[in-house]
């Protein structure tokens, strides 16, 4: 391999250090212009700037090769974008909020700069949370034998958050070519740095990682700055491993324009911070060294002077995002499961149990897509397949580069699969979030900014991938393995959530969550997994749409409405009221959560004029509230009695089994409720 060569004011030639001076005061006149946008009400209502983080932002765009590697920015990488090839007019579209700003049209924060299309990933605001999705897509540039890198970019305050280390961790484990620059400027908002770490420089908190290189550098300067991003890139292609940049900067000015540095940083550190501005220590070099007269420089301001200006009018003649606009892009379309427009099939044919189902579709899947992942916590070791045998025998037959392990990590799970999903919108990744649906809490915070990316993005990004969850009670479980969360989960705009209860229903959801765009929360009730209720015939090519209820049983009297566990017990209680009472409940089973069939809901009601809701999880806040506000607001002209609902206790559910019955619903709980309202 050819020597690297060495960046330094006397060797570069006089048009690269013409383009970078115009690079750095072109950033730094909007950098300084940025508030005056928020004086006038014309936007910009956050900026962070990042005068003092010049020499490293210039460097990380510098090496940046657009459609080869990958940029993770965070919300004060403003000259970095610029560096990178932002101009401009898309620097201020996005502080200004305009529909065409490259990044959100919009939709995301100011100063959150991004374009997708070349690989400048749109970053949400929780600061740090980036890192693992930069690890997911070095997972994936190292499985397709991508040839860039991966720079994941932030401040040295957001290095304290978990996260962040599980990201390091994992691409120090999977020795991923992915380089983490820390920006450290001294201070996360006004909280000094020896409040964030006992070491003086973060990066030294990660010294003892195998497979990691470490590089210090003087981020104020130019040089030195590009002399460490060029030795980093090149050492994490040529050994396909990690890299940490760690670079010293100084803020000049606040964190942001909400803040006043001046009630924690005194006069003489602000003077101090001033005189190590490096634009202006660039400047004098190119000086002194004689590089360039002072009229070639002026010429160069003239000229970034102009660039800003004429950036600036364009921008404000930019249209608006539209108000009726806010529905694009929060799902996207998913695979349309035709074969079988019902989601219903005959009863033909030997019957399966639920995790056979599950099993045989992710194996015909990953047959039929090559660009088909698989990973979670205790799932691919040797002859272990889950520690509920889910995926038993994926390893040995795709691989261990298909079906792996992940660490104890929750959210290192979930950021990376969102991360895979970066490199190609081919993939697919299907993963277990926790070997317990309540363990899967850890990865919420990767979960809700995964959930808005489609719609932050302006449709230009959507991770592709099926989060399995093992929910659920009725094993004895207790706290962290019986609980329900599909309520919680929910609220959250822009994923799909799916809870079957039949074998074949488990098969046809998911195949259709591997085959579609976007988010799908596969929710496998553990207790039926080998329960002989749940067995069914199951078609190889068997589909279910997303939003199609099924109605397990007919009647005239009242409608149950139910998913999950109590789908079984509903039938029951429905049978037993015909034998007793002589009364027929309609069953129906929702199957999907999000997006819900309301249409049958609502027809349903209308020809019974009675209603129970009926799920695993707790009445109070359940997702039975929502599915009993639709119908009051909906059909209330059409019944005949209050809408019921029967559910868990709101209480944790106890592992004793005693416990455990007292809280959970079952068939003779439900049954006394469908009773009741039958007769009221």
């Amino acid at each position: 391999m050819t020597k690297r060569k060495k960046y330094s004011i006397k060797t570069t030639d006089k048009k690269t250090l013409s383009n970078w001076y115009k690079l750095l005061t072109v950033g730094r006149a909007i950098d300084e212009k940025a508030p005056n946008y928020l004086k006038q009400a014309i936007g910009w209502s956050y900026h962070a700037p990042y005068a003092g983080h010049d020499g490293i932002q210039l460097a990380i765009g510098q090496v940046f090769e657009k459609g080869k590697d990958h940029l993770f920015p965070y919300y004060r990488d403003m000259l970095t974008a610029h560096s990178a090839g932002m101009t401009a007019e898309e620097l201020i579209l996005n502080g200004i909020s305009k529909d065409t700003d490259p990044a959100s049209g919009g939709r995301h924060m100011s100063n959150h700069f991004a374009k997708p299309e070349w690989n400048i990933h749109n970053v949400s605001s929780c600061t740090g949370n980036h890192t693992q999705q930069a690890s997911g897509v070095g997972r994936s540039m190292k499985y397709y034998d991508g040839k860039g890198v991966i720079i994941s970019s932030q401040g040295e305050s957001s290095v304290s958050e978990g996260y962040v280390y599980e990201a390091i961790n994992g691409a120090s484990n999977e020795q991923l070519p992915v380089i983490f620059v820390f920006q450290d400027n001294g201070y996360g908002i006004s909280v000094p740095k020896e409040d964030q770490t006992a070491n003086r420089k973060v990066a030294d908190n990660f010294s003892g990682f195998k497979n990691l290189k470490i590089i210090y550098c003087n981020g104020k300067d130019i040089f030195d700055s590009m002399n460490a991003m060029a030795e980093a890139k090149e050492w994490a292609i040529e050994n396909q491993k990690p890299v940490i940049v760690h670079a010293n900067c100084v803020r000049i000015h606040s964190h942001s324009n909400s803040d006043k540095h001046e009630l924690y940083r005194d006069e003489n550190e602000r003077n101090y911070v001033k005189e190590y501005d490096p634009i202006a220590k660039y400047r004098r070099m190119l000086l002194r060294y004689e590089r360039f007269t002072e009229k070639e420089l002026e010429k160069i301001e003239g000229e970034a002077k102009a660039t800003v200006k004429d950036a600036h009018k364009k921008a404000l003649t930019a249209p608006d995002p539209k108000p009726d606009s806010i529905f694009d892009y929060v799902t996207p379309e998913p695979y349309k499961a035709s074969k079988y427009p019902d989601g219903t099939q005959s009863s033909d044919g030997q019957k399966k149990k639920l995790i056979e189902g599950l099993n045989e579709t992710l194996k015909a899947e990953f047959r039929a897509n090559p660009d088909t992942f698989m990973y979670g916590q205790d799932m691919a070791n040797k002859d272990k397949g889950g520690i509920f045998n889910v995926s038993k025998g994926m390893q040995q037959e795709f691989g261990k580069d298909r079906v792996f392990n992940g660490p104890i990590a929750e959210d290192y799970i979930t950021g990376t699969a969102n991360g895979m999903s970066r490199y190609s919108d081919k993939i697919r990744v299907v993963v277990e979030g926790a070997e317990f649906a309540d363990y899967f809490w850890p990865a919420m915070e990767q979960l809700v900014d995964s959930s808005h990316d489609y719609w932050r993005s302006n449709g230009k990004f959507v991770p592709n991938m099926t989060i399995r969850l093992a929910s659920g009670g009725y094993i004895g479980g207790g706290l962290y393995h019986s609980q329900n969360i599909e309520g919680a989960l929910a609220t959250l705009p822009g994923i799909r959530i799916v809870y079957p209860s039949f074998a074949d229903d488990a098969a046809g959801l998911l195949r259709t969550s591997m085959r579609s765009r976007g988010i799908t929360i596969f929710m496998e009730p553990k207790a039926l997994y080998n329960d002989p209720k749940s067995a069914t015939p199951i078609p190889d090519d068997f589909e279910v749409p997303f939003g199609k209820g099924r109605i397990r049983r007919k009647g005239e009297d009242l409608t149950i409405i139910t998913y999950g566990n109590t789908v079984h017990m509903s039938i029951e209680a429905a049978e037993k009221l015909q034998k007793e009472e002589g009364m027929s409940a309609e069953v129906i089973d929702i199957r999907s959560i999000l997006p819900l069939d309301s249409e049958m809901i609502i027809e349903s009601v209308k020809k019974t004029g009675k209603v129970i809701v009926v799920h695993e999880d707790k009445v109070f806040n359940g997702f039975g509230a929502e599915i009993a506000a639709q119908i009051s607001d909906q059909a209330f002209e059409f019944l005949d009695g209050p809408v019921m609902r029967v559910g868990s206790t709101f209480t944790p559910v106890g592992f004793n089994r005693i416990l455990e019955n007292a809280i959970l619903p079952n068939t003779d709980k439900i049954y006394e409720a469908v009773k009741k309202l039958a007769n009221y």
